[in-house]
């Protein structure tokens, strides 16, 4: 499933395609539900809008217009890019048509997608009661500390949980703790407000690296663009179990916490 980086690269690569702020003339719905309805007559009010930015909250994309936007979560499969006339493809379930003959699709074959129409994302059910953006200067060890507070679970899947910081996902949950030295199965309520600062720290440093390098294709994911990122060459545990360390040359191994395949080095991670 696409985390966060993986959803910013898309949303850099829409808001590239959008930049001139063209007008939506049609919504083309090929099937009446994704993971949910798809609430056709609300989104279709923003026809004769112009789209005037992408943004992102969490895993989630927002289109929006002076009217009220589009929510977009890619789900497991999802992918959104620039269909010329012709390029209609196997599980293509929605078009956005745009002025100048732009067409956007997304297509999603397992449909674990999401597409609503959003008004405001304090209020959004989907949105309300999600925890803070890990690269915001408002998350920091102190708050992430603060929320960890008896927590009886461990800390890799109190990280996972989007009450606590949004988008951070099993793949960086494992890269940040092992490069934060901290062992995944550490209770969370246990973890030291000099470590949370460590971890903060690693976990904006590996969530912008893994963004400037176009996120992480494993699966399905795809850029806009259609191309792949690159990121995960360089992960140092996640995927890696029985493999020796880059580190210290011990064996990577791995649990699953959370229903999650979990990877550490038991001597770097301690």
């Amino acid at each position: 499933m696409p985390e966060l980086p993986e959803v910013e690269v898309v949303r850099q690569g829409l808001q590239e395609i959008l930049k001139e702020q063209p007008v939506l003339e049609k919504v083309e719905l090929m099937r009446p539900d994704l993971r949910e309805p798809i609430p056709a007559k609300k989104i279709r009010t923003l026809v004769g809008e112009k789209v005037l930015s992408v943004d992102r909250r969490a895993k989630y994309l927002l289109l929006w217009t002076a009217r009220g936007g589009m929510l977009s979560h890619l789900g497991m499969t999802g992918t959104w890019r620039v269909a010329v006339p012709g390029d209609e493809r196997l599980h293509d379930h929605i078009y956005l048509h745009f002025s100048g003959g732009l067409r956007l699709a997304y297509r999603d074959p397992r449909r674990f997608g999401y597409f609503d129409f959003i008004a405001d994302p304090l209020t959004h059910p989907k949105l309300k009661e999600l925890g803070p953006e890990p690269l915001l200067a408002t998350f920091t060890g102190q708050s992430l500390w603060e929320s960890l507070r008896g927590k009886e679970v461990a800390l890799k899947v109190a990280l996972m949980d989007q009450k606590v910081v949004v988008g951070v996902g099993n793949i960086y949950a494992s890269e940040a703790l092992f490069a934060a030295g901290i062992k995944p199965s550490l209770a969370a309520k246990s973890l030291s407000k000099e470590r949370a600062e460590v971890l903060v720290g690693e976990i904006k440093k590996i969530l912008t690296r893994s963004i400037e390098q176009g996120g992480s294709s494993i699966s399905d994911f795809a850029q806009a663009s259609g191309e792949s990122g690159y990121f995960q060459i360089t992960f140092r545990v996640y995927g890696r179990e029985d493999e020796d360390c880059l580190q210290c040359g011990k064996r990577i191994r791995a649990k699953v916490l959370g229903g999650r395949n979990t990877f550490w080095c038991p001597h770097c991670q301690k």
